[in-house]
């Protein structure tokens, strides 16, 4: 079994500011530390490019701060051992993109408040033979879910109506393994949450989802029975999240950009991933390391205007890896927009320019997301779009909250009474969702250039 261990820094906050007391947190600050029973996924906790990220780790970390305790997250293998950990006593709370079900209630599972809505999917591979379309077709398939899932739950029930239904469980691989097991023809299907799908899928484009399953089901945190008391203060917290803004903040940070899903598009990308970026790379890194922008970020932007074509050209006269036009061309010294290396570097110095304009209220990765925007659609639209958030009661600051109103831009309801007028507002959105997906599919293909084998599991079938 694999742990790690963190301490995280704590911001000192008071128990006023939260406008209750809790014995429990008093407990828990007196003990030393809030033990978090999570495990390292896309969807809960990992070590991204900028240090520990995942839904669960920004959540927890924010209630440690908040409550001005220190967090040491337990970081265990599986689904199964996270749940025999925490009715073992092994933590506080376990946090680690778990469903509230039926069958855990009536096992004496300890609930906190429901943060996200999933759905469970059946999960094949795209032209693998037969596609089944419902639980009859999946008998005399290869299935293979996780074990103490809920997935495992959600099957056991379906037998009932589906006698023939039959399965594999799993102990030490996960969602993802599995899920990269049926892209790579090691079984015929999986069942997994519709979350943890739509990050997948962009990996492994030939995944499909052949059906749904079960009602959608709400994820939330177990808490220890010896710490049911945290429950209050855990209903307090979230409650102020959700007005705050916060909650949905790490949300849209998550998942705001996984919903475009084009196969065709994907595994083009993909492919030339491998095949086209080797030529730009060097100068995608030298341009992003002279502007402070991120080289990954610059490469998916090039990939979204030209698919890395050096030497494209648009009907509306852009041109170049980066689709410049002449006049931005001019602003960042740019004399050719065919030479590629130019077009980088310009594109960069114009991004940067974009990003130094940026109000200082607008915090965080949504400067990055507001500089494309304003690259896409324009400055002066930009802070159009949030004026207009500001007077219809919207975060201006927040992309969550910007992205709603930029499609307004094209309204005349809206727009003729803003000093830029008309943008088609929709457009920026999609731009920068695209860019984000890309660079996300980016990074995790250049962190691996051969994919690892998964892991072969120990397996038990049911009839």
């Amino acid at each position: 079994m694999q742990k790690l261990y963190l301490a995280i820094p704590i911001l000192a906050l008071t128990m006023l500011l939260l406008g209750y007391s809790d014995t429990t947190i008093d407990t828990l600050r007196q003990q030393g530390e809030l033990i978090v029973l999570t495990r390292n996924a896309p969807t809960t906790w990992y070590e991204g490019r900028d240090g520990l990220a995942g839904p669960e780790h920004d959540l927890i970390t924010r209630f440690a701060q908040q409550h001005n305790l220190q967090v040491r997250f337990k970081v265990l293998n599986s689904i199964d051992e996270i749940i025999h950990a925490i009715q073992a006593g092994e933590g506080h709370i376990a946090a680690a993109g778990l469903t509230h079900t039926e069958g855990r209630d009536q096992n004496g599972f300890i609930f906190g408040p429901e943060y996200q809505e999933v759905q469970q999917q059946v999960v094949c591979r795209r032209n693998n033979g037969t596609q089944p379309e419902s639980p009859a077709d999946l008998a005399g398939l290869k299935l293979a879910v996780i074990e103490n899932s809920s997935y495992l739950e959600t099957l056991t029930s379906l037998q009932n109506d589906y006698p023939e239904l039959s399965w594999q469980t799993v102990t030490d691989v996960d969602t993802e393994q599995l899920l990269e097991q049926v892209w790579r023809k090691q079984i015929d299907c999986t069942v997994a949450d519709s979350n943890i799908v739509s990050i997948n899928r962009r990996y492994h484009p030939e995944l499909i989802v052949s059906f749904s399953i079960g009602e959608p089901q709400a994820m939330s945190w177990i808490i220890s029975p010896e710490w049911k008391s945290l429950t209050n203060a855990l209903e307090t917290w979230f409650e102020q999240i959700e007005k705050n803004g916060f909650l949905a903040a790490v949300h849209e940070r998550y998942y705001g950009h996984v919903d475009i899903f084009d196969y065709v598009d994907m595994r083009t990308f993909i492919s030339r991933i491998k095949k086209r970026l080797p030529e730009f790379k060097t100068q995608f890194q030298e341009a992003g390391k002279q502007h402070g922008i991120p080289w990954t970020l610059l490469a998916a932007q090039a990939y979204q205007e030209s698919h890395w074509r050096a030497r494209a050209i648009s009907p509306t006269g852009v041109r170049g890896i980066m689709m410049l036009t002449l006049d931005t061309a001019s602003s960042v010294g740019v004399k050719s927009r065919l030479d590629a290396t130019e077009s980088i570097f310009g594109g960069a110095k114009y991004l940067n320019k974009m990003m130094k304009r940026i109000p200082k209220s607008v915090k965080g990765e949504n400067r990055l997301w507001y500089a494309l925007a304003a690259y896409n659609v324009g400055f002066g639209h930009l802070l159009d779009a949030q004026k207009l958030a500001k007077k219809l009661g919207k975060n201006p600051d927040r992309w969550v909250e910007l992205k709603e109103v930029l499609p307004l831009l094209s309204q005349k309801q809206y727009y003729k009474n803003l000093k830029y007028g008309y943008a088609r507002g929709s457009e920026p959105v999609l731009y920068v969702q695209r860019i984000r997906n890309y660079r996300q599919v980016l990074e995790r293909n250049i962190k691996q250039d051969t994919v690892p084998q998964t892991k072969t599991a120990n397996v038990t079938t049911a009839n």
